[in-house]
């Protein structure tokens, strides 16, 4: 269990939520800095699907407007550990995906009453729609609710492996945010993992998120050779799922001796590795090339450790990692 300490020394130790409402209830104040400014937050609570097939009520719904041409609708649930995460997250999970099927007009409604009753979401539309090409927020439903399959989003106090688990045999893709309080006296910390942060990160300023198409990887030797060069994929890789369809291409980043992305490839497709939540990716047959190394540049900490995120036109002109992410 983590413990924080200030700059005067002061220990803070972690709050144990005894209940849900009281734990969502931090998560609905700090919505914005939990979910990204570059979406909208709906603190709704009703009933969507068909009363015993499948109905169920989401505590929340995030409106993620991060990519202008590609936004994307996730139900939100807002859980504890302590519950069951096989017979209680997980049936959560799959009637999420089954009502938001069912109840799609009664889905849009819902949110287009709240858009036309709230000054600050329709100004935050407003905005969006001058770099979209959707024009108003009916168009805009219609694409994240039946045009597209609605996402979910888990904010949970712990995330486990047995959580790990209970996702990657489900369809709906879910992504995963923990969330904890921390407390010295009355005075009160939050520590989060921010939603689609990992992506985000690597957003050079001034650039438009739509743009990213490539995952870079690091890689070491022997792994390299067998799966990346001799095998077309590379695999057990944490993915955003808002990443999934928009990554045509995956670069490899060879660790130190070599230090650089040496080798591109074009993505055949992607998919759950085993019983996890992490993904493998296909190569396209015979597009795997050797680039000019992309070596370290003068910025400290540039160098993948975990999959980062670029555009091949980005990568192509770059002649170190500096060029990259700025």
């Amino acid at each position: 269990m983590y413990k924080i300490t200030d700059s005067v020394g002061s220990i803070y130790t972690q709050y144990t939520y005894a209940k849900e409402a009281e734990f969502e209830r931090m998560i609905v104040a700090h919505a914005e800095t939990i979910f990204g400014s570059a979406g909208i937050y709906f603190d709704i609570k009703k009933l969507i699907g068909t009363p015993k097939k499948g109905a169920t009520i989401p505590d929340g719904y995030f409106l993620d407007l991060t990519f202008h041409n590609d936004p994307k609708l996730y139900l939100v649930e807002v859980e504890l550990n302590s519950h069951d995460v096989y017979a209680h997250i997980g049936e959560q999970i799959l009637r999420f995906g089954i009502s938001s099927e069912t109840d799609k007009y009664k889905l849009k409604n819902t949110l287009l009453a709240e858009v036309n009753n709230n000054t600050q979401k329709k100004k935050k539309l407003a905005s969006f729609f001058t770099k979209s090409k959707y024009d108003n927020i009916n168009e805009l439903l219609d694409k994240v609710i039946f045009e597209n399959k609605p996402a979910s989003i888990i904010v949970i106090d712990e995330a486990t492996d047995e959580l790990s688990n209970v996702l990657s045999q489900l369809t709906m893709a879910t992504e995963v945010i923990e969330a904890q309080t921390y407390v010295c006296g009355d005075k009160k910390l939050h520590r989060f993992s921010p939603f689609k942060d990992e992506v985000l990160t690597d957003l050079p300023e001034n650039s438009d998120a739509d743009e990213l198409d490539t995952i870079i990887v690091p890689a070491r030797e022997d792994g390299f050779n067998e799966e990346f060069l001799n095998n077309n994929r590379w695999y057990a890789i944490r993915i955003s799922s808002a990443m999934i369809d928009k990554i045509k291409y995956i670069a490899a980043y060879q660790v130190a001796p070599i230090s650089g992305i040496t080798y591109i490839a074009e993505v055949e497709h992607i998919e759950k590795y085993k019983d996890t939540n992490k993904y493998i990716v296909y190569f396209k047959s015979g597009t795997t090339k050797k680039i000019n190394k992309i070596a370290l540049g003068t910025k400290k900490g540039q160098a993948p450790q975990a999959p980062r995120y670029s555009s091949y036109k980005t990568i192509a002109s770059a002649q170190t990692l500096d060029d990259i992410w700025s």
